[in-house]
């Protein structure tokens, strides 16, 4: 090697936008991404990162656990422990099989899971339609419906009282359309699709349009199977949003009949009445009530718990891209 050769010594290649870094004694040379004025992390950072996740996971999953294995737990067992159970010795699932018995909870159940499945339905087919007239930069009255719905986000709704009213005033009231329709759209979904759309390959829907494709079908047949990924999360807000949406049921719903599980929860939990059809065991002890609410909680919990891993693959690609352009 000559005194003007400027190769690395080491095995390491430069990289542009500064000097290469050779690997350390002992380890060896990997590619590194990183730019070249961010330092490699030290086995201190990577430890006490590792230890902050651990303590971050700990601390959301404990408090689960103490509520599934109370609700799993036999009455000896929650006497003797004086409340909630840490550790499962009496394992009895009594509360579960008098709350899917066909009680109100197993009703309350059968309104929430419909409630979801007709709005997630209902507002994903409101949303796909209106994002994509609004990914189509030559549409009639493009701009002003996209300020227009952009504004809402800035300035809010009418408030609670006009909401009411206009509730009312349809005749929704104390209905299943109270449940979904107050929170059918939203306008953040709608601009993450719009986003998305936009992502789609112009030069594809100019082929479909030559082959004699129109609009429906462009949609159905190129553009949304080539946005599984955001459709996915949308999807899953959508469904966690109605299915966890106890203010529409609280304000709406007078037939106890019609309350969604979230609030018949609350009633359970915090205003601590009893389910119909139970009063008789969990009187007698033979069902401890802190059992029957925990049962609860676990069952409400559940659906989304079950649903989000099988999305959670989506949400790097669905999100970051559906929301830098546009």
């Amino acid at each position: 090697m000559t005194a003007t050769d400027t190769r690395p010594t080491g095995g390491a290649r430069p990289r542009p936008g500064g000097p290469a870094r050779t690997a350390p004694p002992g380890r060896r040379a990997s590619r590194d991404t990183r730019p070249a004025w961010e330092e490699p992390p030290t086995r201190a950072g990577l430890g006490a990162k590792g230890a902050i996740l651990v303590l971050a996971v700990l601390a959301i999953l404990f408090p689960v656990w103490i509520v599934a294995v109370t609700s799993v737990s036999d009455a000896e067992t929650i006497s003797r422990t004086g409340g909630l159970v840490v550790w499962p010795d009496g394992v009895s699932l009594d509360a579960y099989r008098e709350l899917l018995s066909g009680g109100e909870v197993s009703r309350a159940m059968l309104v929430s899971l419909g409630v979801t499945v007709v709005g997630t339905l209902l507002s994903m087919a409101v949303s796909v339609l209106a994002a994509y007239g609004l990914s189509r930069l030559g549409s009639l009255g493009h701009r002003p419906l996209l300020f227009t719905l952009m504004a809402t986000m800035f300035f809010g709704g009418a408030g609670i009282i006009p909401t009411y009213l206009l509730v009312q005033s349809l005749g929704l009231m104390n209905s299943y359309a109270a449940l979904i329709l107050p929170m059918a759209v939203n306008v953040f979904n709608i601009l993450v699709l719009r986003a998305f759309f936009m992502n789609v390959g112009q030069e594809i829907i100019d082929s479909a349009r030559i082959d004699g494709a129109g609009e429906f079908r462009i949609l159905w047949q190129l553009v949304l199977p080539l946005s599984r990924a955001v459709l996915a999360v949308i999807s899953l807000f959508y469904a966690v949003a109605y299915w966890g949406n106890w203010f529409a049921g609280f304000i709406y719903i007078t037939d106890q009949e019609k309350l969604p599980l979230q609030n018949v929860l609350q009633q359970i939990v915090l205003a601590n009445e009893r389910p119909a059809g139970m009063a008789q065991v969990i009187g007698t002890g033979q069902i401890p009530s802190l059992a029957v609410q925990t049962a609860v909680m676990i069952l409400a919990l559940l659906p989304v718990a079950v649903l989000s891993p099988f999305v959670q693959r989506h949400f790097k690609k669905g999100m970051l891209i559906g929301a830098v352009k546009g």
